[in-house]
């Protein structure tokens, strides 16, 4: 009707001139839609008019006059209004912008058939820098629009190839530059319509130049967003680049499959973060194996000039071929699901494409093997963990490796995404099956992996590979767990001299740097497997003995690298076999030559090191600063390990082989006391090896050497050394006495005295050297140091002054501790030298105190000395100077380690125990705890322990601030482990002292209930941190019943036990619940204490059950006779008992190894520990407690132990088996099944009667209640009553005469119970539980343990295995009685050779009854109630049925072309009539007719417009779509998809629906101009295709009736 309309306007008005301005509009107004529809309309229809033929009404001049008005029209009116609306774009107006666009390129579209033909290319100059701009200009055509632009103008552009070119370059270069939002809308329909529009040679040449301008910038800039660009502009073309149908198919340079850097491309999107990216590369990977199978063409024909073909395809082998590329594309495919039972089943696909790759590549070379890292790189890259691990094992575990030619071809991936994926710890939990202290499996199949993948590697290349590996270790932060395991694969590897210096470097970096912040039992195993790694490693021939010794200086003392660990022995070990084949060191001026023909040798070296090592040059008169300590580290652990090499030799005798290499030490140290002119340093240094030497050759491990022969190094040494002691001590003393006063002598000082005490411990612990130390200098250094603390200050501190006593309060701090550790004799003139001391600190000075004490010197400040400005040393110690503060401290923690041995020692007068200078005393040491750090704070603690007990009565007050103060340091220090455990335990010292604990609840209110807090605390915070209840028991239990007290003894401190019961309690069931990861490295600390020699670092009892097991050794060494540990007893079962019963109040169900399962089951295994102890009175209280717990709902485990408890119970006391024939009586409904825990009772009936007095009667109860359970409904307590019967009948026929008739019943019954067991799952379940354990093996009076109950129950009834506390743990406490009534292992092995039963009994609750419905369902009658006649409405089409019936339509286009499962068309064509869209798109409208189909749609499809549009010409009709000014909406996960509770939709909306399986395919993804993803919350990744339309239907349908609403009370009002 319109084209009827617009050639009767034509034809009727001649005037065009006002025409046309009739139909313009101002230039720079924006006209709605329909008015640029208009003119584009009557354009359209001059159109015939204008074409020169003799029909045509319009002279010559007339046409060029026409046609110069439609040229002025895209001038003067179709660009403005397009500069306008992208003006629109950017501001508020953007709403309808698209419509607007879409008319106004249709106007232009219209225009340029009509022009001259030059107007397009000049539009087109015009157009094309607008597209290539980055940044929008003012006034100036937007990117989107200009692509709308030139989108229309390309039909006319096709002849000019120059243009065409151009217009191609412009848009590759906005795939570069555009953001991701505007990408699609602009890149791709500018491309499609290019390509559209050209011929076959045109379209070549338009691929070409975009596959070369794609792959150049791919190649220079190989990253993610390269990639995904690359790809969605490749993909976007790949109809017309990869077409099969095509008779122009793709040849020459325009073939993709011909260039290595676009199946680069492909292998990167394929392992590409972003979803889409890897659907479009596997899309294309698929065009191109679906191509090369129709052409069936050799592809490429010839070698490719890069020198590597990644895609071949050969006709011969198209079939291998094309299964290959399926099973690789079904791998890729599946791997998208991210879940594990979705994966794992075509893992063996894997397998077959690395045998298929194997046999190919001993042939022709088909694939490539980068293809199958592709596959392992997505698997790594998943967001599943336990997928990540699945292709980490997958990998780990191939044999193909063991070739050479792929183990080198795998090498890059193995140092590179491999080892990146290795750096998840997650990976390493101990797999099913694996027990606490297993290696985990990960951890093992890596150690086989690292052996066949290096020892398949060519000989050449290992070296390069292993260092790459070692690099990567340190090139960035790696966890202590995989770290720990990579180390012991690197271990295990065969020994091979491929590592130089390079290599030695390397390992150092992941020593200094990678390693550092490590837990220290992690990080000393990983060390010891380092340095194994480095002795297979080194090539000794490239590395010198000085680099050797200089990495070792890199291995802690403390954690790996000591005498007499099994690393210690391997290294002396691997010296001695490479002796004298290390690099020659290069000397003086570089010269080697004679260097190698004199082989250089450990002790040749040694002897050469302590030479230069001694030699100093001449003293200079300046300040000199301390040597650097790592030199004497360094020659001393050199000198150590030749010396054990050389002892192992029997020519060599050990005294002369010390004496000759020590001589120049010796000889240096025999002239420190007289010679004054020995070089400050050269007595520095020598002392600095001697405390070296001394510190390293007593390692706690030395011992393990053997014996003492295996310490005769040891003992020589220290015999030529304390030759020496005396010159020594008297040097150190002299310095000590008022020559140290320059700032680095601070530093020295401290050396010093390290040496000093490390000559008095030694010669106090060996009697043979007490001679050789002289106590009577002591007090000489005391009156010294307390003169110069005594000297009055100067206004301005001097250097002098104030280093004089830093030294001096050093000395007393060395001296005070030594004597009381009583290394220095008390009786000695120190202590009475000492007691002046006492009066300095407590007598106040005749100046202003600067303690706010009434004490004298108290936290005494050290000043920072001034130094003056023309100080020549200020360059050379500014630094120390800077630092003056640590030196301060250190100060004021000297001084209160004299407090803390002055408070303590008996020797010296009371009088520093007077009330009023302990409270002073206790308030100057909380303002040290507020001055000190952290560190330092440990003397201040122990001082308060000694003085707090003394004032708890008088000073609550102050108690109660000194102890909160205490606990708040901490807590504060909680984040920062090496401060915090010492200081937790100094803590507990002090606040949990005897003294205090004693205290009841009627004394010292208030500092007991700060108390009760803190330990409440102490307990949240082991909840988080392990360990801390361990310190807190470890004091407690240790303080109530010491292990060497006597019993007076015990019992005045047992007493404070009562106050404390809540402790007691939460030890007997603490158990933190860790979060997976914490689970993990508990487990590999296990592991890692269990390496024996192997690691040298010694647990520190932070383990989670070390609390357990102190209570119940506590709980063990308690003495029934005693009446107060008889009331502890009692009073902690009635508490265990309401913890038990709380919780089968609150929770009625339980699952396995929750909280609640396992605080039930450390409840009762305490109850069974403390049973044998009970008395009699009491126990007849606890069975009603045992026989309700019998009655509850209990897991397996629990319900084990109770019955155990029973049977104990019934077996000491017999007295109450009338009670538990009671229980039989209880009402039924109320028991349920858990009558089976008292029928299994009875099962063990035979460890009960012996002690019952009336054995024939009680055999008959017995048989009478068994028989009535022998009927019951429920399966299971039939099967237990029968089991029940059989045992105790086989008692009944031995004991019992005179049964008559009721044996004839009991044997019918059985052989009948016995019959019917023999088919089906009934046989099973009799077997299985004849078999289980409870029943077989175990004996309930035997098999009484400490093991039994705490490790094989446990295992046995399938609780967790982090639940089981191995005897060895009960072992290593020395406190843990092993008595015959508790032995700590089962003198019979037969329960723990068994494997978890499978018949767990558990009660069976009643599903509860189905509620009724509130509501009912509603129909709702669809849009007119009152229709009774429809049957005439169906002879219209569905649009007039609607409005016929009232229905109104939407403008919302549902294109579900993609989908093939007609129940889905079916339900989504019932959705799309309920809300009104304005047609569904179909790819076959014969779904209709399909029962599937009309079974969900019921009848919508009568009263909806369907449309027919096959898959293949979808592009073409998105298209169309897009220049009526339609946005097209997909649902898919992308990294710029919206969220559908965010997005706004436009009202001409087409909602583009993917495949069930596949989703949108790749080459329309690019189409969508906004991809919508619904938000989830569970684990499974995607909804079915109808719901999710159905989500987004609702969603656009809701937003545009809240908006028609609005606009209809606007209207209204």
């Amino acid at each position: 009707m319109s084209s009827v309309l617009i050639d009767a306007v034509l034809s009727s008005a001649p005037d065009y001139d006002r025409l046309f301005e009739s139909l313009s509009w101002p230039s720079e107004s924006c006209p709605a839609p329909e008015r640029v529809e208009a003119l584009t309309a009557v354009i359209s229809g001059l159109g015939p008019l204008l074409e020169d033929s003799d029909s045509s009404p319009f002279t010559s001049e007339k046409r060029r006059h026409i046609q110069g008005k439609i040229e002025s029209v895209i001038w003067t009116r179709c660009l403005p209004l397009l500069g306008t609306i992208s003006a629109q774009e950017a501001g508020e107006a953007a709403r309808g912008s698209r419509e607007k666009t879409a008319a106004a390129c249709r106007l232009l579209s219209a225009c340029v058939p009509l022009c001259d033909e030059a107007v397009p290319g000049r539009v087109a100059r015009y157009v094309l820098p607008c597209l290539q701009r980055s940044e929008e200009e003012p006034g100036r055509l937007s990117v989107e629009v200009s692509g709308e632009v030139m989108a229309a103008l390309v039909p006319a552009l096709s002849a000019d190839e120059q243009l065409t070119l151009s217009t191609v370059s412009a848009a590759v270069s906005c795939v570069k530059t555009l953001p991701d939002a505007r990408l699609c809308r602009v890149t791709v329909r500018l491309l499609l319509t290019l390509l559209t529009c050209c011929d076959g040679a045109g379209k070549q040449r338009v691929l070409q130049s975009i596959l070369d301008d794609l792959s150049c910038w791919h190649r220079a800039d190989r990253t993610p967003v390269v990639t995904e660009r690359a790809l969605l502009c490749v993909t976007a073309v790949s109809d017309h680049l990869l077409d099969p149908h095509s008779p122009d198919s793709p040849s020459g340079e325009a073939d993709p499959r011909l260039r290595v850097q676009f199946w680069r491309m492909v292998q990167d999107g394929l392992t590409h973060r972003d979803s889409v990216s890897r659907k479009r590369a596997l899309y294309l990977l698929k065009m191109c194996v679906a191509l090369s199978e129709q052409q069936q063409v050799d592809c490429p024909l010839s070698p490719s000039a890069e020198g590597e073909v990644l895609f071949k395809w050969a006709p011969s082998r198209s079939g291998l071929l094309k299964e290959f590329w399926e099973d690789y594309a079904l791998v890729m495919e599946t791997l998208e699901e991210n879940q594990v039972h979705v994966v794992r089943p075509v893992l063996n696909r894997i397998d077959t494409l690395i045998q298929t790759t194997l046999n190919d590549s001993q042939g022709q070379g088909l694939f490539h093997p980068s293809w199958l890292l592709c596959v392992y790189q997505r698997m790594f890259h998943s967001e599943n963990k336990s997928l990540m691990r699945e292709g980490v094992c997958h990998l780990l575990e191939l044999q193909v490796l063991g070739q050479p030619a792929f183990a080198l071809a795998f090498s890059q991936f193995i140092v590179g995404p491999l080892m990146d994926v290795l750096s998840e710890t997650s990976l390493f939990h101990r797999s099913v099956g694996q027990s606490v202290g297993d290696c985990p499996e990960l951890g093992a199949k890596l150690q086989v992996f690292m052996v066949t993948f290096f020892s398949s590697l060519p000989l050449e290349n290992r070296g390069c590979v292993l260092l790459q590996l070692i690099q990567q270790l340190g090139s960035k932060h790696w966890c202590a767990v995989p770290l720990l395991f990579l180390s012991q694969a690197l271990s295990k590897l065969p020994p091979s001299p491929v590592l130089g210096i390079d290599g030695l470097t390397a390992l150092r970096e992941v020593l200094c740097c990678t390693m550092i912040t490590h837990q220290p039992l992690l990080r000393g195993a990983a060390q010891c497997f380092l340095l194994n790694s480095a002795l297979s490693f080194t090539d000794v021939s490239a590395v010198s003995l000085d680099d050797f010794f200089s990495f070792l200086m890199h291995f802690r003392a403390d954690e790996s690298l000591c005498r007499g660990t099994q690393i210690w022995s391997q290294v002396c070990v691997w010296l001695s076999n490479n002796e004298g084949s290390f690099k020659p060191r290069i000397v003086g001026d570089g010269d080697s030559t004679g260097a190698a023909s004199k082989k250089e040798t450990v002790r040749r070296y040694v002897e050469g090191e302590i030479q230069a090592y001694l030699r100093v040059p001449a003293s200079t008169g300046q300040t000199e600063m301390l040597p650097d300590s790592k030199e004497a580290d360094k020659l001393a652990r050199a000198f150590l390990l030749c010396v054990d090499m050389e002892k192992s030799q029997p020519s060599k005798e050990l005294s002369k082989t010390l004496e000759s290499l020590l001589s120049p030490l010796l000889e240096t140290l025999s002239r420190v006391r007289t010679n004054i002119y020995l070089p400050l340093r050269k007595s520095d240094k020598s002392l600095q090896l001697v405390l070296r030497l001394l510190q390293l050759e007593r390692s706690p491990r030395s011992q393990a050497v053997g014996g003492e022969q295996g310490d005769s190094v040891s003992v020589a040494m220290e015999k030529l050394i304390f030759q020496l002691a005396d010159p020594i001590q008297e040097f150190i003393l002299r310095r000590l006495c008022g020559e140290l006063q320059e700032l680095f002598d601070v530093e020295r000082a401290d050396l010093y005295l390290r040496v000093l005490r490390q000559l008095l411990v030694m010669s106090h612990s060996e009697p043979q050297y007490h001679h050789k130390v002289q106590q009577s200098d002591f007090s000489k250094l005391i009156k010294h140091s307390l003169r110069v603390l005594q000297e009055t200050s100067s206004q301005i501190p001097s250097v002098e002054h104030q280093v004089a006593k830093a030294v001096a309060m050093a000395s007393l701090a060395t001296v005070c501790d030594l004597m009381e550790q009583e290394v220095i004799d008390r009786r000695s003139e120190a202590i009475s030298a000492l007691k002046d001391l006492k009066d300095f600190f407590y007598t106040s000075p005749s100046s202003t105190s600067q303690s706010p004490s009434s004490l004298g010197n108290f936290n005494v400040r050290l000043l920072k000395p001034h130094t003056g400005d023309c100080s020549s040393d200020l360059g050379v110690q500014g630094p120390l100077l800077q630092d003056w503060g640590r030196v301060a401290a250190n100060f004021m923690r000297d001084q209160w380690i004299c407090l803390n041995f002055l408070i303590k020692a008996v020797e010296i007068s009371d009088s520093t125990r007077a009330p009023d200078a302990l409270k002073a005393a206790l308030s100057c040491s909380m303002e040290a705890l507020a001055l000190l750090p952290s560190n330092l704070v440990l003397p201040v603690l122990a001082f308060m322990e000694t003085v707090l007990p003394q004032l708890l009565m008088d000073e609550e007050a102050l108690c109660v601030e000194a102890v909160t103060l205490s606990w708040e340091l901490v807590q504060g220090l909680s984040t920062n482990a090496h401060d915090f455990w010492p200081a937790l335990r100094g803590f507990v010292s002090l606040a949990f002292h005897q003294n205090v604990l004693l205290l009841s609840h009627t004394q010292a209110l208030t500092l007991v209930a700060t108390l009760k807090q803190i330990s409440t605390e102490l307990i949240e915070l082991s909840q988080s941190k392990v360990g801390v209840l361990g310190v807190l028991l470890q004091h407690c239990c240790q303080t109530w019943l010491p292990t060497d007290g006597g019993r007076d003894q015990d019992d005045t401190a047992f007493c404070s036990v009562f106050s404390h019961m809540d402790i007691l309690t939460e030890a007997c069931v603490y158990g933190p619940v860790f979060r997976r990861d914490q689970r993990l490295v508990q487990d590999v600390q296990t592991y890692a204490e269990q390496l024996g020699e192997n690691v040298v670092v010694t647990s520190d009892n932070r383990d989670d059950q070390f609390p357990r097991t102190c209570v119940l050794a506590f709980l063990s060494r308690l003495d029934p006779s005693n009446p107060q540990h008889e009331t502890v007893m009692e009073d902690l079962v009635m508490a265990l008992l309401r913890k038990d019963n709380d919780i089968s109040k609150s929770k009625v169900r339980y699952y396995s190894n929750s909280l609640q399962h396992r605080v039930k089951n450390r409840v009762w295994q305490t109850l069974l520990l403390l049973l044998p102890k009970l008395r009699e009175d009491f126990v007849s209280t606890l069975l009603n407690h045992v026989f309700e717990a019998g009655f509850c709902s209990n897991q397996a485990s629990v319900k084990y132990l109770i019955e155990w408890m029973m049977i104990l119970i019934l077996t000491r006391h017999p007295q109450h088996m009338d009670r538990f024939w009671a229980c039989f009586n209880t009402d039924q409904e109320k028991t349920k099944t858990s009558i089976c825990t008292f029928l299994s009772v009875l099962v063990h009936f035979n460890i009960i009667i012996p002690n019952l007095k009336d054995k024939a009667a009680q055999l008959r109860t017995a048989l009478n209640i068994i028989l009535q359970w022998c009927f019951n409904h429920n399966f299971s307590v039939r099967l237990y009553a029968l089991l029940a019967l059989k045992r105790v009948w086989t008692l009944a026929e031995e004991g019992i005469d005179g049964l008559g008739g009721l044996s004839a019943v009991i044997k019918t019954c059985l052989n009948q119970a016995e019959a019917m067991q023999t088919t089906g799952n009934a046989n099973k379940n009799w077997k299985r539980i004849h078999e289980h354990f409870f029943f077989g093996a175990f004996h309930p009076i035997r098999d009484y343990s400490a093991e039994t109950i705490f490790c094989t129950f446990p295992s046995l009834s399938e609780l967790a295995d982090d639940e089981w506390i191995p005897a060895w743990k009960f072992e290593k406490l020395t406190c843990f009685p092993d008595t015959p009534s508790l032995p700590v292992r089962n003198p019979v092995q037969d329960l723990n050779q068994l494997q978890p039963g499978d018949w767990i009994q558990q009660d069976k609750t009643e599903q509860d009854k189905e509620e009724r419905w509130a509501e009912v369902q509603k129909k709702i009658t669809p849009w007119r109630l009152g229709i009774q006649e429809q049957e005439p409405e169906l002879q219209l089409a569905p649009p007039q049925r609607a409005a016929r019936l009232g229905k109104l339509h939407g403008a919302l286009l549902v294109v579900a072309s993609l989908i093939d499962k007609p129940t889905n068309l079916g339900g989504l064509c019932r959705t799309c009539e309920i809300f009104g869209a304005s047609a569904l798109v179909l790819d076959s409208l014969r779904h209709v007719g399909d029962k599937h189909f009309q079974a969900l749609s019921v009848s919508s499809e009568l009263w909806l417009p369907l449309l027919e549009v096959k898959p293949l010409e979808l592009t073409d009709f998105l298209q169309v779509k897009k220049s009526d000014g339609y946005c097209i909406v997909g649902v898919e996960q992308t990294a710029n998809s919206q969220s559908l509770q965010d997005y706004q939709f436009p009202e001409k909306t087409l909602l583009l629906l993917g495949n069930e399986r596949e989703g949108i395919p790749a080459n329309l993804l690019q189409m969508l101009d906004v991809c919508v993803e619904i938000p989830q919350q569970g684990v499974i990744r995607s909804l079915n295709v109808h719901v999710s339309a159905a989500l987004l239907i609702w969603e656009y349908t809701r937003q545009h009736l809240a908006s028609g609403s609005a606009e209809v009370d606007t209207k209204r009002s």
